[in-house]
């Protein structure tokens, strides 16, 4: 869904992480580089996909105009700001003798240097809302979602606010004036009125049912009655039967499932999944295996296929884990568990250079870096100079530094 707005915006999509948050606040923000992290609760309230991706594009704006960098320098500048403030005050209560100037030398630079920041802030999200709008029209995206969002949030901010927003004290521009800009830009824009294609519109749909049958399984009973006989519905409620541990009918829904779209590699993984996280280890081998061969792109499957595999110590099975965890880091290089996961593959199969060099991975990947750094350096004391495997402990072992060194 979001390809075309980090295309329209200059952005490699394929170096854009997006981490979902298991949150209920309706909230999504950009960080640490090229991430978009998603609340739970706004995947949840976003009843249109047009509406998530509204608040993609604008995330997408923070990324492509550098914001956070700019934040950074900003807070940089306010600390400063009020530090010089702090500072002269002293030196007014030297000069006076009233100890009194320098606090109150000190609270006024701070609220000063407070103000700054937020006027910057809004700066930025005024940005980040029109860089937001001019990608949505050049990847052909109707901007009535981001409009709908802002309406809604709105309504949310009325509900829960019994004073009046005063803007000078805010991080954001008020939600009524990005309301009057986007609906200005909803006026002009060729694509006002077009629609996605309803296979995102139906992904949407599943997404939001895994979604609420996962973090809120009481809920689906109310979302999705026993009338509706959709897909939708036959996801949510056998996701949320496995949530509350009711596995023999959470798997005969999913083998309903299965049989209405055996091609779906979901499908095959929820049912890998219930089996799996319920003991069942080497049934659960299969079910993964026909998920890998509908979607071997998906770094999800492969690392639970590889899992399963593990677990059960079937014959011929680890030469396979293997394989699949090696292709999963190919799309999600930094994950922790599937470095962790390839580690053990390899101590199986007494290769320790190997071994040594993915807990190092695994160590970098979740920010250990002590522990990254010792095992780098086993790494490229066990591994072939020069191997691909060796070059890259040296490079772990480079971003790590020396104990006590910030990281470059």
């Amino acid at each position: 869904m979001s390809r075309p707005i980090f295309e329209a915006a200059g952005v490699d999509p394929d170096a854009v992480q997006i981490v979902l948050v298991n949150d209920q606040t309706l909230n999504a923000f950009v960080a640490g580089g090229q991430n978009i992290f998603l609340h739970t609760g706004l995947l949840l309230q976003a009843e249109d996909p047009l509406q998530l991706l509204g608040v993609i594009a604008h995330e997408t704006g923070h990324i492509a105009g550098g914001h956070l960098i700019r934040s950074r320098e900003a807070i940089d500048g306010a600390s400063a700001q009020a530090l010089l403030s702090l500072l002269l005050g002293v030196g007014a209560a030297i000069a006076t003798g009233q100890a009194g100037a320098a606090m109150g030398g000190a609270i006024g630079g701070a609220e000063v240097a407070r103000r700054s920041l937020f006027s910057f802030s809004r700066g930025q999200e005024n940005a980040a809302d029109q860089a937001g709008l001019v990608y949505l029209e050049k990847a052909g995206i109707s901007p009535r979602g981001m409009l709908t969002f802002l309406e809604f949030l709105a309504g949310e901010e009325g509900r829960i606010q019994n004073r009046q927003q005063v803007e000078y004290t805010t991080t954001h521009p008020l939600t009524p004036d990005r309301i009057d800009a986007v609906r200005y830009a909803l006026e002009r824009s060729r694509n006002a009125d077009r629609q996605l294609p309803e296979a995102i519109v139906e992904q949407h749909r599943r997404m939001r049912a895994k979604l609420l049958a996962f973090v809120q399984p009481a809920q689906v009973a109310r979302r999705f009655p026993e009338s509706d006989r959709s897909i939708v519905a036959g996801y949510a409620r056998a996701y949320a039967a496995y949530r509350r541990n009711d596995i023999p009918r959470a798997l005969r829904l999913v083998e309903e499932l299965i049989a209405a779209e055996p091609r779906n590699p979901f499908f095959h993984e929820l049912k890998g999944q219930m089996l799996f996280e319920n003991g069942r280890v080497t049934e659960a081998v299969g079910p993964y295996r026909d998920a890998v061969a509908l979607f071997a792109d998906s770094a999800l499957l492969q690392t639970a296929y590889a899992h399963a595999l593990l677990e059960s110590q079937i014959a011929d099975g680890l030469p396979a884990a293997v394989r699949a965890l090696e292709t999963s880091l190919r799309f999600e290089p930094r994950s922790p568990e599937t470095w962790r996961l390839l580690s053990i593959a390899y101590n199986r199969q007494g290769d320790t250079g190997r071994t040594a060099y993915a807990t190092a991975e695994a160590a970098l990947s979740r920010g250990d870096t002590a522990a990254a750094r010792v095992w780098s350096d086993r790494a490229m004391a066990q591994l072939p100079r020069g191997s691909p495997a060796w070059l890259r402990a040296q490079d772990i072992r480079i971003a790590v530094g020396e104990p006590g060194t910030p990281r470059p």
